[in-house]
């Protein structure tokens, strides 16, 4: 029998990177001249990608953005994030005490984001996170990305589990969404950067604090399976 595999999100679920996703954007749009946006103009997209965010704070201040345009910012803002890794980001109270939790009871990790892996892999690396984790996917990974539930069971692969035997942990509608398509179960923080509460979506456990993911809890929701 495999080991349990808990599969967590990355931005809003372990690393609050709000901070410097949005001053990347903020930099990007003033490259053309754009007045700033706030966290609270963008909190539920921080963590639908960069792409998003761009044409988000266009549709804020009522100003057109062709493709073309689009994916000019996008590589100014890839380039900005990347350069000043991990800037202000940084793991949410009480993360690093659960991973070593449910290490020492024999549990597999993985990470499973719509982040690309080219910003995801640094991002864990600089924050000495990289080697806790059997697999790392992201958005770009494969041809599919969360809410499909094909990107989770595709990781759960990469780390070498059981989807019989993982769970999901995130903060957000794509990863509760990406854990019922895969028919896994889900635990969602309410922490993190969703627009709506997380009780609306449904998941199958809220915590509000790292401290409530005990070993239990994980080996009660598969088994609940």
């Amino acid at each position: 029998m495999k080991a349990p595999l808990v599969v967590f999100d990355l931005d809003g679920t372990m690393i609050d990177t709000h901070y410097d996703l949005l001053e990347s954007l903020n930099q990007t749009i003033a490259s053309i001249g754009m007045e700033p946006v706030s966290y609270e103009d963008l909190t539920h997209l921080v963590g639908q990608g960069a792409r998003v965010m761009i044409r988000r704070a266009f549709d804020l201040k009522k100003k057109p953005l062709g493709d073309e345009e689009l994916e000019r910012l996008f590589v100014t803002f890839i380039a900005h994030y990347k350069a000043g890794m991990p800037g202000k980001s940084t793991a949410y109270p009480g993360f690093l005490d659960c991973l070593d939790r449910l290490e020492a009871a024999g549990m597999t990790l993985a990470v499973c984001t719509n982040k690309q892996e080219a910003l995801a892999l640094p991002l864990l690396t600089h924050l000495g996170l990289i080697d806790r984790f059997s697999a790392i996917t992201g958005g770009d990974t494969f041809e599919f990305r969360k809410p499909d539930g094909r990107h989770v069971l595709r990781t759960i692969e990469k780390a070498g589990g059981d989807p019989a035997r993982s769970v999901m942990i995130g903060d957000s509608v794509n990863d509760i969404l990406a854990a019922q398509n895969a028919n896994l179960p889900s635990v969602a923080v309410s922490f993190g950067y969703s627009d709506v509460p997380v009780a609306d979506l449904n998941p199958t456990v809220i915590i509000d604090r790292y401290e409530e993911l005990a070993v239990d809890m994980v080996l009660r929701l598969i088994e609940a399976k």
